[in-house]
C-alpha cells in the first residue's frame, strides 16, 4: 500500500465529503479513491468514514485522523517545495575533488570565475594524488588527470590534455651538461613522480624508440614536491607542462630533449559527475560553465607549445642554412 497516496485520497474526501469530488481534484477515478480509502481503513483497522447512498461523513476516529493527516501532508508539501526550489537555484555548496595537477593549475581560477557569476555558490575542495583511495560518489564533481580512464558509472567529459615535458633548472644545467640524447639521462640525477613508471622513460624519433632505464634520486607521489625539487636544482624531472607553465615562461625550468618525442606524454583531464535526471541546478550550472570554458580555451597555446614552436623554428632555420652552404 502507498500510505501517503491513500492519506491524500482520504484527506480530499474528508474535506469535500465526496468521493467523486476528491477523485476529480486528484485527477483519478472515483473507484481508485474508494479503494485507497478502504485500504487505509484496513491498514489502520478502523473505520474513518460513514458511507450511505446519500452522504459521506467522518467518524470520530476519522476526524482525529484527518487533523493529523493535514499536518503531515502540509509538512511533506513544504519539504518537497524546499527541495524542488533547491534544485532550481544556483545556490548552496559544491563538493569538488580534483587531482593535484589540476588543482595546482586551472581549478582555483575556474572556481573564482564561477563564484563571480554565482556568488551564492560556495565550494568544498578536496585535492588527491591518486584515485585509488578516492570515493567518487562522495562528491558532486571530480576532476581527474589520467592516461587511461578507468571504468566509471559516472558521466565522463574530457576537458583538455596535459602534456609531460622533461625539464631541468638553470642551476642544475650549469653543473651538468644538458643531455643531448635520451641515453645520456642514465648519467643524470632524475626525479620521478609515482604516477609515472619509474623504471624507464621512453622516447622516439625518426630512427626509432629509445627506452632509458632510470635510477631516480627522488621519487614522490606528490607532483608539487617533484616540481620544487626540480626548481631547486636537484635533478631532471618529467612534469605536466600546465603545472610548470609559469616556470617555462620565466626560464626557471627549461625543456630538454625537444628533438625527441616522449612516449605516453599525454593525460586527459576528465570531469566526472552523476548524470541522473535530478541533478541540482548548482551542479548543472557548474558543469555547463566548465564545459563552455574549455570549449573556448582548448586552442589556446601553452608556454610549452610556444617554446616548442620556437625551438622547431630554430632547427628548421638551421637546416635550411646548412643545405644552402
Amino acid at each position: 500500500m502507498n500510505q501517503l497516496s491513500a492519506m491524500r485520497m482520504f484527506a480530499k474526501v474528508a474535506e469535500s465529503l465526496s468521493f467523486a469530488i476528491a477523485a476529480k481534484q486528484l485527477h483519478v477515478s472515483t473507484a481508485m479513491v474508494t479503494r485507497g480509502v478502504a485500504t487505509l481503513e484496513a491498514h489502520l483497522n478502523i473505520r474513518l468514514l460513514n458511507r450511505t447512498t446519500r452522504q459521506v461523513s467522518l467518524t470520530e476516529a476519522g476526524h482525529e485522523y484527518w487533523q493529523g493527516c493535514k499536518e503531515v501532508l502540509k509538512q511533506l508539501d513544504m519539504l518537497e517545495a524546499n527541495v524542488s526550489s533547491a534544485t532550481r537555484e544556483s545556490a548552496g555548496s559544491l563538493k569538488i575533488a580534483a587531482h593535484e595537477s589540476f588543482a595546482a593549475t586551472d581549478l582555483s581560477e575556474m572556481v573564482a570565475a564561477y563564484h563571480a557569476e554565482e556568488p551564492r555558490v560556495n565550494f568544498e575542495l578536496t585535492v588527491f594524488e591518486s584515485t585509488r583511495d578516492l570515493v567518487v560518489g562522495n562528491y558532486d564533481l571530480c576532476f581527474t588527470a589520467e592516461r587511461r580512464l578507468r571504468d566509471s558509472t559516472l558521466v565522463c567529459r574530457s576537458l583538455t590534455l596535459f602534456r609531460d615535458v622533461i625539464v631541468g633548472s638553470p642551476a642544475y644545467l650549469s653543473r651538468r651538461d644538458p643531455p643531448q640524447m635520451p641515453q645520456e639521462l642514465t648519467d643524470h640525477d632524475v626525479l620521478v613522480s609515482s604516477d609515472i613508471p619509474a623504471r624507464y622513460w621512453e622516447f622516439c624519433d625518426a630512427y626509432g624508440s629509445h627506452r632509458v632505464p632510470l635510477r631516480p634520486i627522488v621519487s614522490s607521489s606528490n607532483l608539487l614536491v617533484v616540481k620544487r625539487a626540480a626548481k631547486s636544482g636537484i635533478g631532471i624531472a618529467r612534469l605536466p607542462a600546465s603545472l610548470i607553465e609559469k616556470e617555462l615562461r620565466e626560464g626557471t625550468l627549461q625543456p630538454l630533449l625537444q628533438a625527441f618525442e616522449l612516449e605516453n606524454n599525454e593525460r586527459t583531464v576528465w570531469m566526472l559527475y552523476s548524470g541522473h535526471r535530478y541533478m541540482t541546478q548548482r551542479v548543472r550550472g557548474f558543469v555547463d560553465f566548465v564545459a563552455d570554458r574549455y570549449r573556448h580555451t582548448a586552442l589556446a597555446p601553452t608556454a610549452f607549445d610556444m617554446i616548442s614552436a620556437a625551438h622547431f623554428g630554430r632547427v628548421v632555420h638551421a637546416g635550411i642554412e646548412s643545405s644552402q652552404n
